[in-house]
């Protein structure tokens, strides 16, 4: 079983909460979201995987088991063209879990009038092969989110 911890620190709260029907519907996958704290920080890797997806407002990292695992910084930030964002890898690396990603500031991104909400959410898997799902409290990098069969 994988075990998929919090990319950053804030507060757990369901998919169906998060303000992009996509997510809040799980079309993409089941997950949770964190609504981060408001201050500079790094979006940390929740799996040891390789990076397979980056953008300045997304990843994906690949497990050992083949699990995708999307962390989403903000909603509708892809239109914010990767300013405020700071890349600290590149795709193809291998990184552990826990290791800085994405450098962003939440604030920033609310500011600029977007959601600052990130889903992290299981890709191509199915709500019944998550265990032990966090539904809410705070949560700080690296506290477990969830278990993927």
């Amino acid at each position: 079983m994988t075990l998929v911890t919090a990319p950053l620190a804030g507060r757990v709260i369901g998919l169906a909460a998060v303000p992009d029907p996509v997510f809040a519907a799980a079309m993409v996958g089941p997950g949770i979201a964190i609504d981060p704290v408001r201050e500079p920080s790094e979006a940390v890797s929740p799996v040891d995987g390789v990076v397979v997806s980056l953008h300045p407002h997304a990843f994906v990292v690949v497990d050992a088991e083949g699990h995708g695992v999307l962390t989403h910084l903000g909603i509708d930030t892809v239109q914010l063209n990767g300013e405020g964002f700071e890349l600290l890898v590149e795709k193809g690396d291998t990184v552990a879990r826990g290791q800085g990603v994405v450098r962003w500031n939440p604030a920033a991104v609310e500011d600029a009038a977007k959601s600052p909400i990130c889903p992290v959410v299981a890709l191509e898997a199915t709500a019944e092969a998550l265990s032990d799902v966090r539904e809410d409290g705070e949560v700080k990098n690296g506290d477990t989110l969830f278990g993927w069969q």
